[in-house]
């Protein structure tokens, strides 16, 4: 059985990420991480949805990363709302976490060590807009690289680590498309950068906006659910 472990925020790419993982045939380590995140949501979505997967290997990380401030998602400042998509591509958004992929991956690639998993999946996409660095191609690369250096298996067994990225140049209409088929549950999933305590979306940041527009391109009904004051008719 071919091993792997999949980052599992809760999110919609995350969520379908898990999908090919498992339609791939891998035996899955989910991975999440409680990192100082202002609201709690995703990481209750990733619980639930790590359940309905059959998911028996769930690990859930404790790190602060309100510690270094200066994200919208980890310090007091106010998440962009109603931006265009030509606003979100003018410049890194607040929300942007200091080096979290980086943070995120090196645990992954602890976890991968131990669990002997060859492969690790992480829902990154390049494509919604170009201000996260660690969303880029080149930066996995980079980590690949690193990490075929980093450990006991890759260098003492001849252990190769991949890291997998199969949505990275794949536009949203695409992961919803492929969730579709694959079967995900996108009620399931929570996007929002200020979800309620709920998981009730706001319908105005940078990631319901990506979001809702996917499923209005797909034709498809929009299974978010919206915090009363953004709720529309289908």
């Amino acid at each position: 059985m071919k091993r792997a472990v999949v980052l599992l925020s809760g999110g919609l790419d995350s969520t379908v990420t898990l999908a090919m993982a498992q339609a791939a045939g891998f035996e899955i380590s989910a991975l999440s991480f409680d990192y100082g995140q202002r609201h709690r949501a995703e990481l209750l979505a990733a619980s639930r949805i790590a359940s309905q997967a059959g998911i028996r290997d769930h690990v859930v990380v404790r790190i602060d990363l309100r510690a270094f401030g200066t994200s919208a998602l980890t310090d007091e400042i106010a998440v962009p709302l109603d931006r265009t998509v030509e606003q979100m591509n003018a410049a890194i958004p607040l929300t942007y976490v200091p080096a979290r992929n980086t943070i995120f991956l090196s645990y992954a690639l602890a976890l991968a060590e131990v669990r002997k998993a060859n492969d690790i999946f992480i829902g990154v996409n390049a494509l919604d807009y170009s201000g996260y660095p660690d969303c880029r191609p080149e930066y996995i690369a980079a980590f690949e690289a690193m990490a075929r250096l980093a450990t006991s298996r890759s260098v003492g067994e001849g252990e190769q680590v991949h890291l997998r990225t199969p949505l990275i140049l794949r536009a949203k209409t695409e992961i919803i498309g492929l969730g579709t088929e694959l079967g995900v549950d996108f009620s399931a999933t929570v996007s929002c950068y200020q979800a309620s305590d709920q998981g009730e979306a706001c319908g105005r940041c940078d990631a319901c906006l990506l979001r809702r527009d996917g499923f209005i391109q797909c034709g498809l009904p929009d299974p978010t659910r919206y915090v009363e004051s953004v709720r529309r008719p289908q």
